[in-house]
């Protein structure tokens, strides 16, 4: 059997297009607040279906809100992601968790130091998605087309919330 994808990697798909040409036209705490919102409402329960008893992803996200929220400082969001980065590596048997603790990882990064990560929703957790539905063993292609709806619907999500003519656009730094 094949090893699974990690991420999504057609940059090409007319959603992520998209998130990558509004996501610099937001507002970091705009960028911020969808990324958190989205991963908490779409993959946590993905996460949570295969390791109940591991919370470490939900809390990141608890301090990614709470950081943008002033209640903790940068050091103990840091932290708490340094914690969550290494589950991936351990996830290796399961790649809908796999992918969705590194899109919960850079949701809660971009959320609130580096908005540049927040893409991570669309290369990692649209995947998640999929590979929850369909399961990690479905054709590639069944797999891409259940991943570009779903970020279809993030592009929604933030659109739904963006700014039009954001006086104070996030900088960001494409590096994928």
């Amino acid at each position: 059997m094949s090893k699974s994808r990690k991420m999504l990697s057609n940059t090409d798909i007319p959603a992520v297009e998209a998130l990558f040409k509004l996501i610099p036209a937001q507002s970091k705490a705009t960028v911020a607040n969808w990324a958190v919102g989205y991963a908490e409402r779409s993959f946590v329960s993905i996460w949570s279906a295969h390791y109940p008893d591991d919370t470490r992803p939900q809390d990141a996200l608890a301090a990614a809100r709470a950081c943008l929220e002033g209640k903790i400082k940068l050091t103990e969001l840091k932290a708490q992601l340094s914690q969550c980065r290494g589950i991936a590596h351990d996830a290796d048997d399961s790649p809908a968790a796999q992918a969705a603790v590194r899109a919960i990882v850079d949701c809660a990064t971009g959320a609130v130091y580096n908005p540049s990560k927040s893409i991570g929703i669309a290369l990692y957790g649209a995947l998640a998605v999929a590979y929850h539905k369909l399961g990690a063993t479905a054709p590639w292609a069944q797999l891409e087309l259940l991943a570009t709806q779903e970020c279809a619907l993030m592009l929604a999500a933030l659109q739904a919330v963006a700014i039009e003519n954001e006086p104070n656009p996030c900088k960001v730094s494409w590096v994928c």
